[in-house]
């Protein structure tokens, strides 16, 4: 292929937002004046936590001897002699309990413990984050309560019976469309009434100053073990393009923060029932200013997706300035091209991959047969998580 150097980003490009939590013109801290504390204590917290090489060492201890890390780098031989190019999978479908989010709440709990609370609060859409959630509850001797939509209930029964198993509290949330943007609504109202012991373990890359910042920062340990992975595996060193899905956009921006200053393209991948970006609007919900779905009063709209992990009405907001930049491309996937995809990786590769992860395969592959991917370039696409959680919703697809 014909290899086109990238511009080097410009400093703020994925870097420290500094104090009042701006990734350009997007991000902030639009809460409750009664938050503004919490808030402002937590990016203390976690600046002291992560200048300290004790907390960074015992962080990277809990990744390794509880979460497996490093995950693996897999070529996809089959799938890639089918579709003309070369594809590599960053398995966090691998990681200790099945996605990308244990490297995030490891971090939050660890941080939860140094700052003395004894609760972790959280909102979970596919359930993912709410297993993690629980899960290094568990491990770091906490509580845990998870608020969770009525529809994500029913469509991830098997992640809210391993949120009970591992001992955390799940509250149905009967608001709205009972999904992730109202479970993520009610979680910040609960934390108003207990902020002195309890922390907010938030999902994703949104959410008010400091939460788009730490949690991308937990999970650049993706990015940052794949170009390592890459280094050894490629003779260019990195790959032609880094794919991953965007929901709130976590698993995308912790990757794509270990590829942000080489060539590479970095292309995010939204449903398109609920693709921010691409059909979105500048404006203001759960405490950060970013691209939202909204109508023509400016009211947030809904967002539906196949993958409750991807049914929200916003995008983080450094994934905003990322697209204002030009740094990253932003494309969407339709819903009928997503269980194809989990068919096709599983029946190539022995992979299932899970439903959000599907959208970024499912665009791969439609670039690859359009031509729009270069022949035999190389594409790295990070599998989020597996699909163990999404066999109700294939089996009824299938």
């Amino acid at each position: 292929m014909t290899e086109i150097a990238l511009p080097r980003p410009a400093a703020s490009v994925m870097s420290d937002p500094g104090s009042i939590g701006r990734f350009g013109e997007y991000g902030g801290r639009y809460v409750p004046e009664s938050l503004i504390p919490a808030c402002a204590a937590l990016e203390e917290a976690f600046r002291d936590a992560w200048a300290d090489p004790r907390f960074r060492r015992d962080l990277d201890r809990l990744l390794a001897v509880h979460a497996g890390r490093p995950t693996a780098l897999t070529p996809a031989w089959r799938l890639s002699a089918e579709l003309g190019v070369n594809v590599l999978l960053k398995r966090e479908d691998l990681a200790h309990t099945g996605s990308h989010k244990i490297n995030n709440v490891l971090g939050q709990a660890l941080l939860a413990k140094r700052m003395g609370k004894t609760r972790l609060l959280a909102e979970t859409g596919a359930g993912q984050h709410g297993v993690a959630t629980a899960t290094a509850a568990a491990l770091l001797g906490l509580e845990a309560t998870v608020y969770m939509g009525e529809v994500d209930i029913e469509r991830q029964a098997l992640n809210v019976f391993r949120m009970k198993m591992l001992g955390a509290e799940v509250i149905p949330v009967t608001s709205g469309t009972r999904t992730l943007k109202d479970s993520t609504s009610e979680a910040l109202r609960q934390w108003v009434t207990c902020v002195d012991e309890a922390h907010y373990c938030l999902g994703s890359v949104m959410g008010p100053h400091p939460y788009p910042w730490m949690v991308r920062e937990f999970q650049r340990v993706i990015g940052d073990e794949a170009r390592q992975q890459c280094a050894a595996e490629l003779s260019i060193g990195v790959p032609d393009y880094v794919v991953a899905c965007v929901g709130g956009g976590s698993n995308a921006a912790g990757t794509f923060a270990g590829f942000v200053d080489t060539p590479a393209r970095l292309v995010g991948v939204e449903a398109e029932g609920g693709a921010a970006i691409a059909f979105g609007q500048v404006g203001v919900l759960h405490g950060f200013r970013s691209y939202l779905m909204q109508d023509e009063n400016g009211q947030v709209t809904e967002a539906h997706s196949i993958a409750a992990g991807l049914d929200y009405p916003g995008i983080g907001p450094e994934h905003a300035h990322l697209k204002d930049s030009g740094r990253a491309r932003y494309v969407t996937v339709r819903d009928e091209e997503i269980v194809p995809a989990v068919h096709r990786l599983a029946r190539t590769e022995g992979i299932l991959p899970a439903l959000e992860s599907a959208h970024a395969i499912a665009w791969v592959i439609r670039a690859a047969e359009s031509g729009e991917l270069p022949p035999w370039s190389t594409v790295l696409v990070t599998l989020s998580g597996r699909g163990d959680k999404d066999m109700a919703t294939l089996m009824a697809a299938s």
